[in-house]
């Protein structure tokens, strides 16, 4: 499942907060840091837990969510290499706001508390790199509440589309292909409905003439069109 040991140097130096250490202090922090190993679907923490650090994504994909009364999914965002996750109980004190599953097998590094504080007290650019992280993550989840709250299914499924595109998506001639990894169920978390209610946009998307979707290839040709129609532009 996995390979290699990780490099914890390269992996802090490729984050945003801890990207501005020198190689000395790189090494110093990196001989803190515990690795952590999860397969996919594999739980790393749950809402509401006593949060004692925070995480790098080394290589895979987390994603957070918020699970409702009713058992469905939320997800609030996905993170993948380079990504910081679980930074905000950090610096607050509070618990983990919502629970983190690996989306593929994953390599992570933990933190602990004690060591971030103290790393921000000694490098204040590594605080001001903190404060604009937490701001970054302010304002997407300001852009997700809009969403929710003023958007149909449709736009939001067409702006994740867009979003996968721009990740993993293959140029043509016109437009841009790729392959949708997520079912129907998963895709829903993300737009913030159900499995039903996003067969029926991809359909509606289809009919419209905004996306080709077969065995799960989704083909683009007009992105501006797209984009468009989702409220973007």
């Amino acid at each position: 499942m996995f390979s290699m040991a990780t490099d914890k140097i390269a992996a802090l130096r490729g984050t945003a907060l801890f990207g501005s250490l020198t190689e000395e202090e790189l090494l110093a922090l990196a001989a803190r840091c515990t690795e952590r190993r999860l397969s996919r679907e594999e739980v790393l923490f749950l809402a509401g837990e006593e949060a004692r650090g925070l995480y790098v994504v080394v290589s895979g994909a987390v994603r957070a969510f918020r699970a409702g009364a009713d058992g469905r999914e939320q997800v609030i965002h996905t993170e993948s290499a380079g990504a910081i996750l679980a930074d905000v109980p950090v610096f607050d004190d509070g618990t983990y706001p919502a629970t983190a599953v690996a989306d593929e097998d994953s390599v992570l590094l933990f933190i602990a508390k004690e060591d971030v504080r103290a790393v921000c007290l000694e490098h204040p650019t590594i605080s001001l790199a903190a404060l604009k992280m937490l701001a970054a993550r302010l304002r997407r989840h300001a852009e997700l509440v809009e969403a929710l709250s003023l958007r149909e299914v449709g736009q939001r499924l067409a702006r994740l589309l867009l979003t996968e595109a721009e990740i993993r998506g293959k140029r043509l001639d016109r437009g841009i292909t790729f392959d949708l990894i997520m079912n129907n169920g998963q895709i829903a978390a993300r737009v913030g409905s159900v499995r039903e209610v996003v067969s029926r946009a991809l359909a509606r998307l289809q009919q419209d003439g905004l996306i080709l979707l077969e065995n799960r290839r989704v083909t683009i040709s007009d992105e501006e069109l797209l984009a468009i129609y989702s409220g973007e532009n």
